[in-house]
Order: C-alpha cells, then structure tokens, then sequence
C-alpha cells in the first residue's frame, strides 16, 4: 500500500514504547473526565501529545508526504471502551479547524466545535494534508478498527450518493495495527469504523498535518 497510490499506508514499529506509555499514563488520569468520544484539541490538553506532535519525529515524517513545511492542523485522542463503544459511517474528513471565521470564497459551512472555528475548506487544501493515526493500543475488528476503502481519494470530495456507491461496489480494507503502528492517510480517503465486537481499549493519537498557505488572518487553531 502507499499514500500515493491507495490513499493510505502502514509503517509498524513506528512510536517507541516510552512515548506510548507517557501518553497513556496522561490518559488515564483523566478518569471520568475524559469525554466520551475522546479529547479534541488533544495537544493543548495533554503535554505528553504536544510533545508528540510537534517533535523531529512527526514533522520530519509528515514533510515526507508535503510540499512544504507541516503545521499541526487538529489533534484528537479517540478512545473506544466496553461502555463508550461506538460506530462511524463510511465518510471524508473534510473540514479543518482555523483561529477565525472569515469569508473565504469556496469554503463552507462553518460550524463552532468547543469553540474552535470549522470549516470545509476548498479541495486544494485539503490535498496539502496528510493524517496521521498513532495506535496506542492493538486495533483488529473485536476493537472497533479503521476500515478504508483504497483509492478513493482520488476521486476527489464525493456527495453522500456517490459515497454509498463507491462503498458498494469497492472492496474495503481493514486496518488491523499493533501498539506504535503508524496510518499514514489523505484525509479525504473513505473511512468508517464498526462497534467493537469484544470492546476494549482502542487509543489513537489521529494528528493533521498540513503546509498549506491560509488566506490572510487565519492561522491553524
């Protein structure tokens, strides 16, 4: 598989198990504070993943896959669990999350998520970025793992219609990864993820990366 060719590849081995664990330790203290679906805007929450996201390691792996210098684009902290055991239909990532809401031609709708500003953004964008998926955990299908249909980012953002019927007539991929495994995907490659059969942890670390130049007055939130 390669990022190019199918929209997504694995590099295995990929986080040492020092990182894995101080992330997890800072995890766990969050107890029941820790929010259903997980933690957005992980890197201003977590110290051990802001560490994490912008060290020589990522950024040095994520300008492998950009034209120009990568900055941190949206940071989220997934945990599915026995009783926060959740499903995700077939779906693009399609929106980014910026400092402001600006008039932009061809970027829209907004919308307000923990009082960061998202928005869809034109696809060239979106093509300046590159996603990664950090396992914390082991992921198979008993946890709940991600599925990917391969080669559907090049079929550029799709209307829900077209979605279902690519899902339909496409063989999905299933993406099975071991502790420190890293996925390298577009954003916009066709993605879901079934309720765990067996539910146990599955942490990820999901970063986005991105060089692209914003209009003028936005910064990445």
């Amino acid at each position: 598989m390669s990022l190019k060719e199918d929209g997504f590849e694995i590099h295995t081995d990929f986080l040492r198990r020092d990182y894995i664990n101080e992330i997890l330790a800072e995890i766990e203290a969050l107890g029941s504070a820790l929010a259903k679906h997980g933690i957005r805007n992980a890197e201003k929450k977590l110290v051990s993943v802001n560490n994490l996201v912008k060290s020589n390691l990522l950024l040095e792996k994520a300008s492998r896959y950009l034209p120009g210098k990568p900055e941190v684009v949206r940071v989220i902290v997934f945990d599915k669990t026995p009783d926060k055991n959740w499903l995700v239909s077939w779906h693009q990532d399609k929106t980014v999350s910026v400092s402001d809401r600006k008039e932009v031609e061809g970027w829209g709708p907004w919308t307000l998520k923990e009082g960061i500003h998202h928005v869809q953004p034109e696809l060239k964008v979106l093509e300046e970025m590159v996603t990664f998926r950090i396992h914390l955990d082991d992921a198979d299908e008993t946890n709940g793992c991600l599925k990917v249909i391969p080669k559907s980012h090049q079929l550029g953002i799709l209307s829900k219609e077209q979605q279902e019927r690519i899902v339909r007539e496409s063989q999905e991929h299933i993406c099975l990864a071991k502790s420190g495994d890293l996925l390298v995907m577009r954003p916009y490659l066709l993605h879901s993820s079934n309720k765990g059969t067996e539910p146990k942890h599955r942490r990820v670390v999901h970063i986005e990366y991105s060089c692209f130049q914003l209009p003028q007055g936005l910064v990445w939130a």
